[in-house]
């Protein structure tokens, strides 16, 4: 049976599935030791099943499962979202073993015995990933929010403006008043939230526009 932390928890989450009840709550006392929060689980079935939290999060996960395996699993999180990081831990581990791992995304891979200080700078490194990857999420769902107010010539002029033409020129490329161009303009930085040139450049970057291709 898995066991459950405090679901109204903040912060980080460690996830850890093995079928092996003493691994399983060495790892439990290891993390909760260095106030880390986490949720056990004796198979693949019961993590898929258990509605994980919308935090920074990670999973320690043993090759060898009874049922789903370790590595099949990291295939259908993979195709589910890929986001997860994933640290491996096996006794029977090779280098084979590994390097598919490893190829598929793992974060780390841990062979038992394992120090406890190797496990706890994983998980930290792990975290620290997740936390970071989820900001920059943030940032870009932020600014594709900002970008979808724009009415369609705002972003038009957008587009023009940061592949590197002047107020002048788009006015020549979209037949408009040079002044209606540095309304539109004024109004695409505003919305954007954009206080230069480089900072409304790096937004159109977040979001992968590519200016004035069709």
């Amino acid at each position: 049976m898995s066991q459950r932390g405090d679901p109204s928890s903040e912060g980080t989450i460690v996830y850890v599935i093995d079928d092996d009840d003493s691994i399983r709550a060495a790892l439990a006392m290891l993390f909760r030791s260095v106030g880390q929060r986490v949720e056990l689980f004796a198979s693949a079935q019961e993590f898929l099943d258990f509605n994980r939290p919308d935090l920074p999060s990670c999973l320690v996960l043993d090759v060898r499962l009874k049922g789903q395996s370790g590595l099949a699993l990291q295939e259908q999180i993979v195709a589910a979202d890929g986001e997860l990081p994933i640290i491996f831990m096996t006794a029977h581990g090779d280098i084979a073993m590994s390097v598919k791992a490893m190829k598929s995304g793992a974060f780390d891979f841990l062979a038992k015995p394992f120090r406890d200080q190797d496990m706890l700078d994983a998980i930290q490194s792990a975290l620290s990933k997740d936390e970071i990857r989820r900001r920059s999420q943030g940032r870009t769902a932020d600014i594709r929010r900002r970008y979808e107010t724009l009415t369609p010539r705002e972003q038009e002029v957008m587009k023009h403006v940061v592949s590197g033409l002047l107020n002048k020129q788009i006015a020549g490329e979209l037949e408009l008043s040079e002044i209606t161009v540095k309304i539109h303009r004024g109004q695409a930085m505003r919305k954007m939230g954009a206080r230069s040139l480089p900072d409304l450049v790096l937004s159109a970057n977040a979001l992968g526009l590519h200016p004035r291709e069709e």
